[in-house]
Parts: structure tokens; C-alpha cells; sequence
């Protein structure tokens, strides 16, 4: 096994990636998770996205969520806007950092945001020129990067593009998304030997979804070559409106949970962490998937010396 990194960095997504594919709950409820979780040592967090409330209710009171959320000392929080109006409204709120969005697979592209790759592409130069403008950062982040519900496979080469393009226009860093949970430790080689070709320097963080069992054993191969910076949204919460089939994502605590094992710091209280994924149960009256949720008390380690 490649040495391992002594430190991943996690950003929790559960407050947006995670509560957008779940029936929409009060204002209170969002709020108690995301300072839930704020409590935990988790050091990033998505916190809300600016959409039209008609493409994700689910999202319509991001404004009151985010005015009323405790904001912790020492965490970076972000938000997800799909254009320049979201943009704006990110910015009204008072957030510097700024995650958008385009699909590798043109179709989801569409099905996701009604314009083709390329015209998402040319409005997201616009919006990083936007965003610079005023200080704010910017992450691209690259949808049905390893797999599409409608085209299938995605040449890692046509990512690879993508990210020539984005890095040109200003981006910076990349995220790769695993919409469909088509991503397998080979395809995760395959993309980011792909990108690190051209564009080795760009900050790089992945965002898998379990769908088919294999986010762990794609995240352990990403740590092997040298990724240190990971979505994960707590209870296993998530999945995407637009692809048919998408589960939930990468469970938070199962993550830490390994991590911490394997002598991998996150800064993150895993029993702290169980206890706001029981709360997100609460919170939305059902089981999630994590299966650290069933496993009993002795998966509440602290890391393990390296």
C-alpha cells in the first residue's frame, strides 16, 4: 500500500447536497443540523445553495437558513450557485466562497441546467471573472465525472478538457463528481491520471456517491494517489434530482471512521459526528444508510497513531 497521507480534510455537504433529494423540511430543522455539525471539528461545510426555488424547493429558504445559522470559529462554509443570479445572491449573504457547477455528459448537463456543456462552460468564465472581481474563490465542480445515467461511460480525456478549460479561465480548484456512483478505484486512476497530465498543480477534491457499494474503496484509492481533500455528507444523505438511480453519497462517519483507523487524521469527533447523523434521522423521520449507525459504540475511535 502507498504511504498515506497524515491528514484529509472533509467537507460535510449533508446541510445541501445531502437535503436536496429529501422531501423539504422547516427552516428549524436545517438550521439544528448545520450547527449540529459545526460542533463536530468538521473544519468545511456546503452549507446551502442559491437555485431557483422551482428546479430544488428543497433550497427556497436557503437566505433564512444561512441568516439564522451559527457561524463557528475555524470552519471555511460554502455554497453552491447554478449562475450569475445565484451568484449574486451568494454574495449578498455574505459568502466568499463559491462552488458552481457543470456536467461532463452533455445530456445531464442539459436535464440538470438546461444548456449544453459549453454554454455552462462560457457562463461559468463569467461568473469566476464575477466572483474575483470581489474576492471570492472559486471551485468548478465537474458533475458525472466517471459515469452518466443517460450516456454512460465518460472519457476521462473529455474531463481532463474540462479542466483544461476552467483552470484557463480563472478557476481555484476542481472538484470531480461521482453523480451516479459509476466511479471504481480504475476509473478514479483513470481520471486523475488524465487531469494531473496537464494540470498536476490544481487543487483537487472528489465527491463520491455509494451507489454501488464502492465509495470507500474509491476514496482509500484516491488517498494512495495523493488526494487529501473529500465530500462526504453525514448519514449518507444525498443523491442527485437529475440522475435516476443516484443514491445517497459517501457517509460522513464511515469515512472518519476508516480514516481514523488507518492512522488518518480528519479533526473531526467521530462521536460527536454519530450523534448529529441520529439527528439528521430525527430530523427527517427515517433510517440513513451509514452503516457506522447499526455497528455500535466500538466504531467511535479516535485516530490511531501512524
Amino acid at each position: 500500500m502507498a504511504e498515506l497521507p497524515d491528514f484529509v480534510s472533509i467537507r460535510e455537504v449533508g446541510p445541501r447536497d445531502g437535503l436536496q433529494n429529501e422531501e423539504p423540511i422547516p427552516v428549524d430543522a436545517k438550521v439544528r443540523l448545520l450547527d449540529a455539525l459545526s460542533g463536530t471539528g468538521v473544519r468545511r461545510i456546503e452549507a446551502v445553495s442559491f437555485v431557483h426555488p422551482l428546479a430544488i424547493p428543497q433550497m427556497a429558504d436557503a437566505d433564512e437558513v444561512w441568516r439564522r445559522a451559527t457561524k463557528a470559529d475555524g470552519v471555511r462554509y460554502s455554497a453552491l450557485v447554478p449562475n450569475t443570479r445565484g451568484a449574486q445572491r451568494a454574495l449578498a449573504a455574505g459568502f466568499t466562497e463559491i462552488e458552481v457547477v457543470v456536467s461532463a455528459s452533455d445530456t445531464h448537463n442539459r436535464r440538470n441546467v438546461n444548456r449544453s456543456t459549453d454554454e455552462s462552460l462560457d457562463d461559468i468564465a463569467e461568473l469566476i471573472d464575477l466572483l474575483h472581481g470581489v474576492s471570492a474563490r472559486v471551485e468548478v465542480i465537474v458533475a458525472t465525472s466517471f459515469g452518466c445515467p443517460y450516456e454512460g461511460d465518460i472519457d476521462p480525456w473529455r474531463v481532463a478538457g474540462i479542466v483544461d478549460r476552467v483552470v484557463r479561465d480563472g478557476a481555484d480548484r476542481v472538484a470531480f463528481g461521482d453523480t451516479t456512483g459509476m466511479a471504481t478505484p480504475r476509473r478514479v486512476r483513470d481520471l486523475l491520471t488524465a487531469v494531473r497530465d496537464r494540470n498536476a498543480h490544481v487543487p483537487v477534491l472528489l465527491h463520491f456517491h455509494n451507489t454501488r457499494g464502492t465509495a470507500l474503496a474509491n476514496l482509500l484509492t484516491a488517498l494512495e494517489l495523493g488526494v487529501t481533500e473529500f465530500d462526504a455528507s453525514v448519514g449518507g444523505l444525498g443523491g442527485c434530482p437529475y440522475a435516476p438511480g443516484a443514491s445517497g453519497n459517501l457517509a460522513t462517519e464511515e469515512a472518519v471512521h476508516m480514516l481514523h483507523d488507518m492512522g488518518v487524521d480528519t479533526g473531526i469527533d467521530l462521536a460527536a459526528l454519530i450523534e448529529v447523523a441520529e439527528l439528521a434521522e430525527e430530523l427527517l423521520g427515517k433510517k440513513l444508510p451509514s452503516g457506522v449507525l447499526r455497528a455500535g459504540p466500538r466504531t467511535r475511535l479516535t485516530p490511531m497513531p501512524s
